[in-house]
């Protein structure tokens, strides 16, 4: 499984996406949109978003920090 999560340094929501996906030993790639703006085009394209955070997993994206959508795709029970 393949994790993107595009966000930005002053972006309280993405430092607490990072550190629930952490805390969950879920495996991810950091894309700073704020210095990468390939990327940040990219996202923009793909989601119609140009907020953050937004977070890729395999494909599929997530706007925000929507830790139900986040579980669906992760496959995590609680």
């Amino acid at each position: 499984m393949k994790v993107k999560v595009y966000s930005t340094p002053i972006c309280p929501w993405c430092g607490k996406l990072k550190d629930w996906l952490k805390e969950k030993n879920i495996e991810f790639e950091e894309i700073d949109v704020s210095i990468d703006l390939d990327s940040a085009k990219k996202m923009v394209e793909k989601t119609g978003q140009m907020g953050v955070p937004v977070t890729e997993i395999d494909g599929r994206f997530i706007v925000g920090f929507d830790i139900n959508k986040l579980k669906q795709l992760l496959k995590i029970k609680e």
